[in-house]
């Protein structure tokens, strides 16, 4: 229990506190320590009976049956490993904005969930996290099952294929899928490749409480280049304008 405990408070905050949320009240919705129907998004309870708890606990909470427990260890583990590498690499010291693509991609779930009467949002909320590592990581080759092997592009289709063909379903995926790729298109592929405004940026106030963090290693797993000092310049080594030859006194 001690290594468990430790294992758990290394991981970063974001996905610490999803993890965690979502094993604690799946568990108690499990064991019927709250009845599960206050944990789910119930469009009549939620617009008409001011229930604004729910969206929040639709994202922690998943049924766990025999027929579903398989499913959510298999949930479980991509929220784990997506999330951490998501919130440990590219969001790395940047809370904040890994806070502002979660809440981004969990607003857009819920709307949509309201529209299609889904009452938990696990499934599109880890696919969405899915999706948009698997479209910066693109070239990354990544296995499945039975050792098939390929680019990370691929992964969030594969999966939603899986779910078509085993557990005929697959909607929750695409939704997971579409909200990620909106995020996606808005934040880095429209102003990289059509070259147009920032439509999406992380609120002042997130900053505010979750301000950016000085880390150790800059860029993705590449040591920082020290500045070489340039022996005969007057610039410092920093590669200024004013270099010469440089003569020794004395």
């Amino acid at each position: 229990m001690g290594d468990l405990g430790l294992w758990f408070r290394s991981l970063p905050p974001m996905t610490r506190t999803w993890f965690g949320g979502t094993v604690a009240l799946s568990i108690i919705g499990r064991f019927r320590i709250i009845n599960h129907f206050w944990l789910v998004l119930d469009y009549a309870s939620f617009i008409y009976s001011f229930q604004i708890w729910r969206p929040v606990t639709a994202l922690f909470y998943y049924p766990i049956t025999p027929q579903t427990g398989f499913h959510f260890l298999i949930n479980l583990y991509f929220l784990y490993s997506y999330s951490l590498r998501l919130e440990r690499d590219h969001f790395v010291g940047r809370p904040a904005e890994y806070l502002f693509m979660l809440l981004f991609c969990w607003v857009c779930c819920v709307i949509v969930a309201l529209l299609g009467d889904f009452m938990v949002l696990m499934d599109p909320m880890v696919m969405a996290v899915l999706y948009v590592w698997c479209q910066l990581n693109q070239d990354v080759i990544v296995s499945f099952w039975f050792g098939t092997q390929f680019k990370a592009m691929y992964l969030p289709w594969v999966l939603l294929c899986f779910n078509l063909i085993i557990a005929g379903g697959g909607i929750m995926e695409l939704v997971g899928i579409i909200v990620g790729h909106v995020f996606f298109f808005l934040t880095y592929k429209y102003p990289q490749d059509f070259g147009g405004p920032s439509l999406l940026s992380t609120p002042q106030f997130l900053y505010d409480y979750f301000p950016n963090q000085r880390v150790g290693v800059m860029g993705f797993g590449q040591a920082p280049t020290n500045p070489r000092r340039n022996d005969g310049g007057g610039g410092g080594g920093r590669g200024g304008v004013f270099q010469g030859q440089g003569h020794r006194l004395g």
